[in-house]
C-alpha cells in the first residue's frame, strides 16, 4: 500500500508565493514520474507540472516561468514552488506519481487527497 501526504496550501494574495510537497511512503520499489495537477471549481482535473525519475520536467503553459517542481528521490517527496500567483491558479492540487511496488509489477498511478490553494485578488 502507497500512502501519499500532501502539505503546503493556503490562501495568499496575488503575486505570492506557496511551496506544496507531497511524501509517499509504503511499499515503495521505484517512482518514474512524480506530477502535481490543478482541479479548479467546476473544472476537470488537469496537469500543472511533472517531473521524470531523472528529473526531466514538463509544464503547463500557464504556470512556465512561475512554478518549479523538483524531486528528492531519498525522500520520496514531491515540491511544486509556486511564484507570481494569480486568482487563477485558484484549486485544489493533487500529487500523482506512477510507482512500481515491486521489481517486475506493473507500474501503478496513485494520487494525494489534494491541497488546496487560493489566490485572492
Amino acid at each position: 500500500q502507497v500512502q501519499l501526504v500532501e502539505s503546503g496550501g493556503g490562501l495568499v494574495q496575488a503575486g505570492g508565493s506557496l511551496r506544496l510537497s507531497c511524501a509517499a511512503s509504503g511499499s515503495i520499489f521505484r517512482i518514474n514520474v512524480m506530477a502535481w495537477y490543478r482541479q479548479a471549481p467546476g473544472k476537470q482535473r488537469e496537469l500543472s507540472a511533472r517531473i521524470t525519475s531523472v528529473g526531466s520536467t514538463n509544464y503547463a503553459d500557464s504556470v512556465k516561468g512561475r512554478f518549479t517542481i523538483s524531486r528528492d528521490n531519498a525522500k520520496n517527496t514531491v515540491y511544486l514552488q509556486m511564484n507570481s500567483l494569480k486568482p487563477e491558479d485558484t484549486g485544489v492540487y493533487y500529487c500523482a506519481l506512477d510507482a512500481l511496488i515491486y521489481s517486475d509489477s506493473p507500474t501503478y498511478r496513485y494520487w494525494g487527497q489534494g491541497t488546496q490553494v487560493t489566490v485572492s485578488s
